[in-house]
């Protein structure tokens, strides 16, 4: 690349610990200069109004408008180079290989991080970023039209990264615009609302029992009468739950019969 040309880039991620990798490992690239960056969703759309820049480096998971609602409201033929980060999506990782799309799986390192960023650099100069815009957008129909659900999700503690299969959550709660994972005795912080999250979570195995908590119904040990056509959902391990009305026809839908 010609050391006329310099790449715009803008980092985007909820995460400020996240942001400042990305950034230290941009240090010292002469084709790049870093231009802004962004919490969330909205704060990068107009980001990429005011700024335009020649390179986005973008999360999936944030709260509110995600990652990929952010390139859904740009238009493809004025779509910047993106590389998507993202934790463990395998469905959202089958989109970009299909589509021979750039993305970073966290926990990532120097050598891949460089390997992204010289793809992305090679599409700048090229000129195909307009080309690029479209594969884009035919990865997120195949992503918002996936038939399959999440299988295992990454949750991070005390610096930790960890992989919980699906199969063994016992049951979800929201927490503001995170989700707790109740697995066993261990219990997990997830950065995602609890109605994306309920999206992505095989509807034969998850339920909404209320507005606030998912519960595997595999682990659904019996169900109570409670006052004003409620129920109490009583789990193994213990735990007891509220069954609302808004939701019972669910249950109904699952079990195949009427409370």
């Amino acid at each position: 690349m010609s050391d006329s040309v310099q790449i715009r880039a803008l980092i985007v991620d909820d995460e400020e610990l996240a942001r400042e990798r990305v950034r230290d490992m941009l240090h010292g690239d002469p084709e790049i200069e870093v231009i802004g960056e962004c919490s969330n969703g909205k704060e990068a759309l107009e980001a990429v109004k005011k700024k335009s820049p020649d390179l986005i480096f973008l999360d999936i998971q944030m709260p509110g408008k995600n990652g990929l609602d952010v390139v859904d409201l740009l238009p493809p033929d004025r779509m910047p180079a993106v590389i998507f980060i993202t934790a463990y999506d395998q469905y959202a990782v089958r989109a970009f290989e299909v589509h021979a799309l750039d993305y970073l799986l966290k926990p990532f390192d120097q050598a891949r991080f460089q390997k992204s960023l010289q793809r992305a650099k090679d599409q700048i100069l090229s000129g195909k970023t307009g080309e690029i815009g479209q594969r884009i957008m035919s990865a997120l129909e195949q992503i918002r039209t996936r038939p399959e659900y999440l299988e295992r999700l990454v949750v991070k503690t005390n610096g930790r990264v960890f992989f919980v299969k699906t199969s063994e959550i016992d049951w979800l709660e929201a927490e503001g615009n995170y989700v707790r994972l109740h697995s066993g005795k261990e219990s997990y912080l997830l950065r995602e609302t609890i109605t994306a999250l309920e999206s992505q979570l095989d509807p034969k195995v998850f339920m909404r029992v209320h507005r606030s908590a998912i519960v595997n119904i595999n682990q659904i040990q019996e169900l109570q009468p409670w006052f004003h056509g409620e129920y109490r959902v009583m789990l193994n391990g213990g735990i007891q739950l509220t069954l609302t009305r808004s939701y019972k026809d669910r249950l109904h839908d699952l079990l195949g019969r009427s409370l």
